[in-house]
């Protein structure tokens, strides 16, 4: 693998600056008073952009983004938040221990992610009747269905729960699928944070690779009347976006077009 240590921490403290930088540009926001939701999404997606750039971590865009409704896709790490942040306006549902990851849970917080507390049943419903309001207010949602990320050796059982807000509300919803690959030899598993690993040391060992590439795919929107048909059929369209191309999504077909986003 192409690593550097140095590489590493440099990019370490660029990521520091511009989070900080991010957090500066939304309290100029908070000055005109209370920003809206979609108004957060479009600071998050502008901030989400910036900071890929300045990491040098790129993107190829297949599909069609959709414009409302929810978004369902596998989830295989922190940098999941950027990349899809960088891609579409958005409110992300997530996990209450993301609130917690340093300045990347900031982050988050401040672009008015729906936090879930899985161990609590008020929780979880507080977060599905938020989830309907602002689907109902036409604002794009994504969720990871699995509950955790994983190393992308497969897609987990998506959780009915997050899917019932979409029924109930009568939105659509987008599988999508997120892979990634790097020029410097490392494997998606690398790249993955999933398990006991630390924050720290695993974000300095992927800010030292080269040629980080995401691969983001979306399907088509579809409407469904049952929770669990819903996170069925979205999970086994997600496992076809991620086997549309093999070794981490890297191969295109001649018929795909993507968008390449540095």
């Amino acid at each position: 693998m192409r690593r550097s240590r140095l590489r590493g921490w440099r990019k370490a403290v660029v990521l520091v600056f511009s989070l900080c930088e991010c957090a500066a540009n939304f309290l100029v926001l908070r000055l005109r008073g209370e920003p809206p939701l979609q108004e957060r999404a479009l600071w998050l997606h502008r901030s989400c952009r910036m900071v890929l750039r300045r990491l040098g971590i790129s993107r190829r865009v297949f599909g069609a983004t959709p414009a409302k409704g929810l978004i369902a896709s596998n989830h295989l790490g922190y940098l999941d938040i950027l990349l899809y942040g960088a891609t579409v306006p958005c409110v992300f549902v997530s996990k209450m221990e993301v609130r917690a990851w340093p300045l990347l849970g900031l982050l988050a917080s401040l672009g008015g992610t729906v936090f879930i507390d899985r161990k609590s049943a008020a929780s979880t419903a507080e977060a599905a009747r938020r989830i309907e309001d602002l689907l109902t207010a036409g604002v794009l949602v994504l969720v990871f269905p699995e509950g955790t990320s994983s190393d992308g050796a497969g897609v987990l059982r998506f959780h009915p729960s997050l899917f019932e807000p979409a029924v109930v509300a009568g939105a659509p919803v987008t599988a999508a699928a997120i892979g990634y690959s790097s020029g410097g030899g490392a494997g998606e598993r690398d790249l993955c944070y999933y398990g006991e690993i630390s924050f720290a040391p695993h974000l300095i060992e992927t800010l030292e690779l080269l040629d980080i590439v995401a691969t983001l795919r979306f399907g088509f929107p579809q409407f469904y009347g049952d929770r669990k048909q819903a996170a069925r059929l979205t999970r086994e369209a997600v496992v076809g976006l991620r086997g549309h191309a093999c070794g981490g999504m890297e191969a295109i077909s001649a018929n795909d077009h993507a968008a390449i986003d540095r």
